[in-house]
């Protein structure tokens, strides 16, 4: 766990020295919650692999060599250390596909976003009107309703189902915004970011993992929305700086540090770095805010805002060490333009 220097990241003042992007950014980021795990990782991500079979997800090749590299039980795991194996499992499968869910809308939408709108559709008519299924992938979309729907108390399943749309329309805002040769600016990139995310999802199932339910009132309160928006954010952003190697290579545009590169016409490295400074001072925000508004909730909201937190701490932990980052860890800094 390392904390972060604050210093502006496109001048190399005030930075320790560092051997890869990796590295310097685990030297620079601030990270005040420490590394956990759920003991029931392992029997996560044998389900998971029997789930996506099941589905019919993993009949192709490439789908199941991605899953391999992005471990989503090992995330599922980070995220939620005490979750029940039951909740775990559920995180787990939507982990995992939502991964096989964005690669393949980025794989159709390349080129002609009008192209997404029948899978796109079909994924919304199951999370709002519970539609039967036309496809593998909405028929396991389906599944994860009926598990979400076992599990969760309505008024969850209906917030899941919610956030779950958003992230949908978000897809679509994504493949028009990568039409743009100039890539959308940082304001733009994070709106669709927030969207595309998919962290909030699985805030009714941090809901769910508590002895009880929370009130109308607790869910509702300002500052409770606030974290809410804090730790989705802070989630997303640290795998985009672990990701940014990949994104660039690959022509992605919707990542925090590669906007901070357009928008500077820095280096990525230094990208990177403004990046850093910015999810630093979001983390920052959360700490405080937390521990101002502590003493106003129950304990079912202080255990719902940890979970929150847990977001922030899985995601960096697993974006660290997942292979779907590798090139993060083997390119030297200095060398990246």
């Amino acid at each position: 766990m390392t904390t972060a220097h604050e210093g502006g990241p496109a001048a190399s003042r005030g930075r320790i020295p560092a051997a890869s992007l990796k590295d310097l950014i685990e030297a620079q980021l601030h990270m005040p919650f420490p590394f956990l795990s759920n003991p029931y990782e392992e029997q996560a991500a044998a389900g998971v692999d029997d789930w996506l079979r099941a589905c019919g997800l993993t009949d192709d090749p490439s789908v199941a060599a991605m899953i391999a590299h992005t471990r989503p039980a090992q995330l599922a795991s980070y995220n939620g250390p005490t979750m029940d194996p039951d909740i775990l499992r559920i995180t787990a499968h939507q982990i995992a596909y939502q991964f096989v869910f964005d690669d393949r809308a980025e794989e159709i939408g390349r080129g002609r976003p009008s192209r997404l709108m029948p899978m796109l559709c079909e994924s919304v008519g199951i999370l709002r009107d519970g539609r039967p299924p036309s496809t593998p992938l909405g028929a396991a979309l389906a599944d994860l309703r009926r598990q979400v729907m076992e599990r969760c108390t309505p008024d969850q399943a209906e917030r899941w189902a919610w956030a779950g749309r958003e992230y949908v329309h978000g897809l679509l805002y994504e493949a028009v915004a990568q039409e743009d040769p100039e890539g959308p600016g940082i304001g733009l990139c994070t709106s669709i970011r927030s969207l595309i995310a998919g962290v909030e999802p699985f805030y009714p199932l941090c809901e769910a993992a508590l002895p009880g339910e929370l009130t109308p009132q607790e869910l509702g309160h300002p500052a409770v929305r606030r974290l809410r928006r804090l730790s989705a954010d802070a989630a997303v952003w640290i795998p985009d700086l672990f990701s940014a190697v990949k994104e660039q290579r690959l022509g992605g545009v919707i990542n925090l540090a590669l906007a901070y590169r357009r928008e500077h016409r820095c280096s990525l490295e230094e990208g990177v770095m403004l990046a850093v400074r910015r999810i630093n001072g979001t983390i920052r925000e959360f700490e405080r805010l937390f521990k101002e508004t502590e003493p106003e909730l129950s304990a079912l909201g202080i255990g719902y805002v940890n979970g929150m937190a847990g977001w922030i701490r899985g995601c960096y932990y697993w974006s660290r060490g997942v292979p779907r980052y590798a090139d993060t860890a083997a390119e030297p800094v200095g060398s990246l333009e």
